[in-house]
Protein backbone atom coordinates (compact mmCIF):
# COMPACT_ATOMS: atom_id res chain seq x y z
CA UNK A 1 0.00 0.00 0.00
CA UNK A 2 1.32 3.67 -0.78
CA UNK A 3 0.56 6.00 1.71
CA UNK A 4 -0.25 9.71 0.53
CA UNK A 5 1.65 10.89 3.56
CA UNK A 6 2.08 10.57 7.69
CA UNK A 7 -1.55 11.83 7.94
CA UNK A 8 -3.51 9.20 5.73
CA UNK A 9 -0.72 6.46 7.46
CA UNK A 10 -1.66 7.46 10.81
CA UNK A 11 -5.53 7.33 9.67
CA UNK A 12 -4.91 3.66 8.32
CA UNK A 13 -2.65 2.39 11.45
CA UNK A 14 -5.33 3.38 13.64
CA UNK A 15 -7.77 1.51 12.54
CA UNK A 16 -5.95 -1.69 13.91
CA UNK A 17 -5.58 -0.05 17.02
CA UNK A 18 -9.18 0.31 17.61
CA UNK A 19 -9.60 -2.12 20.63
CA UNK A 20 -7.44 0.80 22.59
CA UNK A 21 -10.42 3.42 21.84
CA UNK A 22 -11.89 5.91 24.71
CA UNK A 23 -9.39 4.24 27.28
CA UNK A 24 -8.66 6.57 30.23
CA UNK A 25 -5.10 4.69 30.26
CA UNK A 26 -3.90 5.09 27.03
CA UNK A 27 -1.22 7.59 25.63
CA UNK A 28 0.15 7.93 22.65
CA UNK A 29 3.34 8.61 22.16
CA UNK A 30 5.25 10.09 18.97
CA UNK A 31 8.75 9.46 18.27
CA UNK A 32 9.99 12.87 16.69
CA UNK A 33 10.02 14.14 14.18
CA UNK A 34 8.22 11.95 11.38
CA UNK A 35 6.39 9.29 13.79
CA UNK A 36 4.65 12.46 15.08
CA UNK A 37 1.88 13.58 12.52
CA UNK A 38 1.53 9.70 12.67
CA UNK A 39 0.55 9.42 15.83
CA UNK A 40 -1.56 12.84 16.11
CA UNK A 41 -3.75 10.76 13.77
CA UNK A 42 -3.72 7.94 15.83
CA UNK A 43 -4.31 9.69 19.06
CA UNK A 44 -7.60 11.66 17.32
CA UNK A 45 -9.26 8.56 16.10
CA UNK A 46 -8.99 6.54 19.30
CA UNK A 47 -9.08 9.39 21.73
CA UNK A 48 -6.27 9.49 23.52
CA UNK A 49 -3.65 11.74 25.29
CA UNK A 50 -0.51 12.86 22.89
CA UNK A 51 2.95 13.35 23.19
CA UNK A 52 6.48 12.82 22.45
CA UNK A 53 9.05 10.35 23.21
CA UNK A 54 12.43 11.64 22.10
CA UNK A 55 15.26 9.06 20.38
CA UNK A 56 18.00 9.59 18.06
CA UNK A 57 19.44 7.61 15.82
CA UNK A 58 23.44 7.47 16.14
CA UNK A 59 24.68 7.35 12.51
CA UNK A 60 27.73 5.75 11.43
CA UNK A 61 30.46 8.18 11.34
CA UNK A 62 30.61 9.36 7.40
CA UNK A 63 27.38 7.17 6.86
CA UNK A 64 24.98 8.65 8.97
CA UNK A 65 21.86 7.16 6.88
CA UNK A 66 23.52 4.28 8.75
CA UNK A 67 22.13 3.23 12.40
CA UNK A 68 24.97 1.73 14.61
CA UNK A 69 22.30 2.82 17.68
CA UNK A 70 20.40 5.25 19.51
CA UNK A 71 19.86 7.35 22.44
CA UNK A 72 16.70 8.34 24.12
CA UNK A 73 15.97 10.75 26.70
CA UNK A 74 17.28 9.64 30.70
CA UNK A 75 20.59 8.73 29.22
CA UNK A 76 19.34 5.38 27.47
CA UNK A 77 22.13 4.72 25.25
CA UNK A 78 21.81 1.42 22.97
CA UNK A 79 24.21 0.20 20.42
CA UNK A 80 23.81 -1.93 17.67
CA UNK A 81 26.98 -4.16 18.28
CA UNK A 82 26.79 -5.97 14.58
CA UNK A 83 26.94 -2.52 12.85
CA UNK A 84 29.55 -1.80 15.32
CA UNK A 85 32.20 -4.34 14.91
CA UNK A 86 31.25 -4.97 11.28
CA UNK A 87 32.77 -1.40 10.46
CA UNK A 88 34.96 -1.51 13.47
CA UNK A 89 33.61 1.88 14.44
CA UNK A 90 36.00 3.14 17.67
CA UNK A 91 34.89 3.95 21.10
CA UNK A 92 35.70 7.56 20.64
CA UNK A 93 33.94 7.78 17.51
CA UNK A 94 30.79 6.22 19.11
CA UNK A 95 30.88 8.81 22.18
CA UNK A 96 31.12 12.22 19.72
CA UNK A 97 27.71 10.93 17.59
CA UNK A 98 26.21 10.34 20.98
CA UNK A 99 27.22 13.96 21.98
CA UNK A 100 26.27 15.66 19.46
CA UNK A 101 23.09 13.58 19.41
CA UNK A 102 22.32 14.28 22.84
CA UNK A 103 22.78 17.45 22.15
CA UNK A 104 20.18 17.81 19.80
CA UNK A 105 17.66 15.22 21.86
CA UNK A 106 17.32 18.33 24.88
CA UNK A 107 16.94 20.83 22.34
CA UNK A 108 14.30 18.80 20.55
CA UNK A 109 12.68 18.43 24.00
CA UNK A 110 12.85 22.12 25.02
CA UNK A 111 11.15 22.77 21.80
CA UNK A 112 8.27 20.20 21.59
CA UNK A 113 7.51 19.75 25.83
CA UNK A 114 8.68 23.25 27.35
CA UNK A 115 8.44 22.97 30.97
CA UNK A 116 6.24 20.24 31.01
CA UNK A 117 6.75 17.50 33.54
CA UNK A 118 8.52 14.31 32.38
CA UNK A 119 6.53 11.65 30.99
CA UNK A 120 4.74 9.60 34.04
CA UNK A 121 4.32 6.31 31.91
CA UNK A 122 3.45 3.87 35.44
CA UNK A 123 0.59 1.43 34.98
CA UNK A 124 -0.14 3.48 31.85
CA UNK A 125 -0.94 1.33 28.49
CA UNK A 126 1.85 3.07 26.17
CA UNK A 127 1.46 3.63 22.26
CA UNK A 128 5.08 4.38 20.71
CA UNK A 129 4.12 5.53 17.11
CA UNK A 130 6.88 6.04 14.21
CA UNK A 131 6.37 6.54 10.64
CA UNK A 132 7.99 2.96 9.39
CA UNK A 133 10.71 0.44 11.17
CA UNK A 134 13.27 -0.34 8.81
CA UNK A 135 16.11 -1.09 11.29
CA UNK A 136 13.92 -0.82 14.27
CA UNK A 137 17.04 0.94 16.26
CA UNK A 138 14.69 4.17 17.57
CA UNK A 139 11.89 1.81 18.08
CA UNK A 140 14.03 -0.46 19.87
CA UNK A 141 15.78 1.89 22.09
CA UNK A 142 12.46 3.65 22.88
CA UNK A 143 10.86 0.31 23.97
CA UNK A 144 14.17 -0.03 26.30
CA UNK A 145 13.88 3.40 28.29
CA UNK A 146 9.53 3.06 27.87
CA UNK A 147 10.02 0.06 29.87
CA UNK A 148 12.62 1.29 32.54
CA UNK A 149 8.93 3.62 33.62
CA UNK A 150 6.65 0.38 34.15
CA UNK A 151 3.75 0.82 32.13
CA UNK A 152 0.91 -1.59 32.18
CA UNK A 153 1.68 -2.47 28.59
CA UNK A 154 3.59 -1.12 25.64
CA UNK A 155 2.76 -1.69 22.01
CA UNK A 156 4.92 -0.58 19.19
CA UNK A 157 3.17 1.00 15.97
CA UNK A 158 4.07 1.94 12.59
CA UNK A 159 2.16 2.02 9.64
CA UNK A 160 4.89 -0.03 7.46
CA UNK A 161 7.49 -1.66 8.50
CA UNK A 162 10.32 -5.01 6.76
CA UNK A 163 8.80 -8.29 7.36
CA UNK A 164 12.16 -9.22 9.79
CA UNK A 165 12.22 -5.99 12.34
CA UNK A 166 8.43 -6.56 12.86
CA UNK A 167 9.00 -10.26 13.66
CA UNK A 168 11.66 -9.09 15.83
CA UNK A 169 9.73 -6.92 18.00
CA UNK A 170 7.33 -9.50 19.10
CA UNK A 171 10.20 -10.44 21.62
CA UNK A 172 10.70 -6.67 22.39
CA UNK A 173 7.08 -5.31 23.47
CA UNK A 174 4.12 -6.33 24.52
CA UNK A 175 2.51 -6.24 21.36
CA UNK A 176 3.85 -4.81 17.28
CA UNK A 177 1.55 -3.43 14.94
CA UNK A 178 2.48 -3.09 11.42
CA UNK A 179 -0.33 -2.03 9.37
CA UNK A 180 1.91 -2.82 5.96
CA UNK A 181 4.89 -5.55 5.69
CA UNK A 182 5.74 -5.38 2.08
CA UNK A 183 8.23 -7.71 0.62
CA UNK A 184 11.21 -6.65 -0.52
CA UNK A 185 11.35 -4.15 2.00
CA UNK A 186 13.31 -1.12 0.78
CA UNK A 187 13.04 1.84 2.79
CA UNK A 188 10.43 3.38 5.01
CA UNK A 189 10.16 6.33 2.20
CA UNK A 190 9.35 4.31 -0.63
CA UNK A 191 5.74 3.63 0.67
CA UNK A 192 5.11 7.40 1.30
CA UNK A 193 4.32 9.42 -1.71
CA UNK A 194 4.94 12.71 0.11
CA UNK A 195 7.69 11.65 2.87
CA UNK A 196 9.00 15.28 3.48
CA UNK A 197 10.42 16.24 6.30
CA UNK A 198 8.54 17.14 9.19
CA UNK A 199 9.58 19.99 10.47
CA UNK A 200 10.10 21.25 14.24
CA UNK A 201 7.26 23.59 13.90
CA UNK A 202 5.02 21.04 12.40
CA UNK A 203 5.52 18.86 15.39
CA UNK A 204 4.78 21.90 18.13
CA UNK A 205 1.39 22.73 16.24
CA UNK A 206 0.24 19.07 16.12
CA UNK A 207 1.04 18.71 19.92
CA UNK A 208 -0.52 21.52 20.75
CA UNK A 209 -3.79 20.90 18.42
CA UNK A 210 -3.80 17.75 20.31
CA UNK A 211 -3.50 19.32 23.91
CA UNK A 212 -6.42 21.64 22.88
CA UNK A 213 -8.61 18.31 21.78
CA UNK A 214 -8.10 15.93 24.58
CA UNK A 215 -9.81 17.01 27.97
CA UNK A 216 -8.28 17.34 30.96
CA UNK A 217 -9.55 13.93 33.09
CA UNK A 218 -7.74 12.44 29.68
CA UNK A 219 -4.26 13.59 31.30
CA UNK A 220 -2.10 12.47 34.43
Amino acid sequence: MLFRDRMHAGQVLARKLRQYANRSDVLVLGLPRGGVPVAYEVAREIDAPLDVFLVRKLGVPHHRELAMGAIASGGVRVLNEDVVNSLRVKQKAIDRVAAEEDKELKRREQAYRGNLPPLDLRDRTVILVDDGLATGASMHVAAIAARQQHPAKLIAAVPVGAPETCDRFRMEVDEIICAETPDPFLAVGVWYDNFSQTTDAEVRKLLDRASHQQPATSRR
